[in-house]
């Protein structure tokens, strides 16, 4: 076996989640694949990348000096990516993407406007690896949520505009749930229920969503961490467990979404591109689509309608040039 490309990145996204579950989780992979895979990288190395504990993974001195000329060469890498696509072509518009609803509704209702552009979405569970294709030339433009003080660090010659200024966070239970029938949910009186996990671990959001339950007096216990959606509906509207949403989500079969109280949670959403690969016009019409694509999914939920008629700080900015 030679290494690769994604042998490299495995390896660095090792070292830079501290454990093997937390990068097989950002990887998209099973733990176990990881691990193995680790092992053929470590048998070609010639020794341990990482010496394993109860606290995580640590590089050992073999480790450290493969991660040293292993982000090296994927930098190098990224530029090369970077360089041969900066030049704008004709092709698909890529777009990358971490918010499910707002993916579908692109999809399902393609905008006109988008300068004749046929538009490809991709979505993806990680910011990191967002912002990183996005360096790479991957996608043109990226679709993505921040929470607390969560920043994306996007790459030097990008652009971002805030699409929602501050997304309330809704939870779902059961419709048959005990809580179900009041127009609210106080997060602590959800202290004794088995959470789904959020996917998307990079954003800030279960940092935030940690530090809401220590504030109502609990620590969250997760039961599932499911990457399929729909069967994260199912699981929790047959009331084996509960989870966040966003307010744009539907409900039905079964499924209750209602307000935290106190709105303990909120998110950011945001548009973020290359400047090489929109133009400042492209960029104002991408962030139209997107802004009446999250508009057309906000009567979704009355319970949001109502609240988002009321806070119109938040709402899409009207376009001002796409350098702001």
């Amino acid at each position: 076996m030679q290494l690769e490309l994604r042998h490299l990145e495995a390896v660095c996204r090792i070292a830079e989640a501290g454990s093997l579950a937390r990068a097989a989780r950002l990887l998209g992979v099973s733990q176990p694949a990881l691990s193995a895979q680790l092992r053929r990288i470590e048998r070609v190395a010639g020794g341990e990348l990482f010496s394993r504990g109860p606290q995580g993974v640590v590089p050992t001195p073999l480790g450290e000096y493969v991660l040293e000329r292993a982000r090296r060469v994927l930098g190098e890498m990224e530029a090369l990516s970077a360089g041969v696509r900066s030049v704008p072509t004709a092709g698909p518009l890529r777009l990358g993407c971490v918010s499910v609803v707002l993916l579908h509704s692109m999809l399902e209702r393609p905008d006109p406007r988008l300068a004749g552009r046929e538009l490809t979405v991709e979505n993806t569970d990680s910011l990191t690896a967002l912002t990183r294709r996005l360096a790479a030339g991957r996608y043109d433009a990226i679709l993505y949520a921040e929470m607390g003080d969560r920043e994306a660090e996007l790459p030097e010659g990008s652009r971002s505009r805030t699409l929602v200024a501050g997304e309330p966070t809704y939870v779902g239970v059961s419709d048959a749930h005990p809580l179900a029938g009041g127009a609210e949910i106080a997060l602590a009186d959800l202290a004794g229920e088995h959470w789904v996990a959020m996917l998307a671990e990079d954003d800030g959001g279960p940092e935030e969503f940690e530090r809401a339950c220590a504030r109502a007096g609990f620590a969250p216990v997760y039961r599932y961490r499911l990457s399929d959606w729909r069967l994260n509906r199912r699981m929790i509207a047959s009331g084996g467990a509960v989870g966040l949403f966003q307010p744009t989500a539907r409900e039905g079969e079964g499924l209750a979404l209602r307000p935290l109280a106190g709105e303990p949670l909120s998110a950011r959403i945001k548009l973020a591109w290359l400047r090489s690969r929109l133009s400042a016009g492209l960029a104002d019409e991408l962030y139209n689509a997107a802004a009446r694509a999250y508009l057309a999914n906000v009567d979704n939920n009355p319970r949001y309608r109502a609240w988002w008629d009321g806070h119109p700080e938040v709402h899409p900015a009207p376009p001002a040039g796409a350098g702001e």
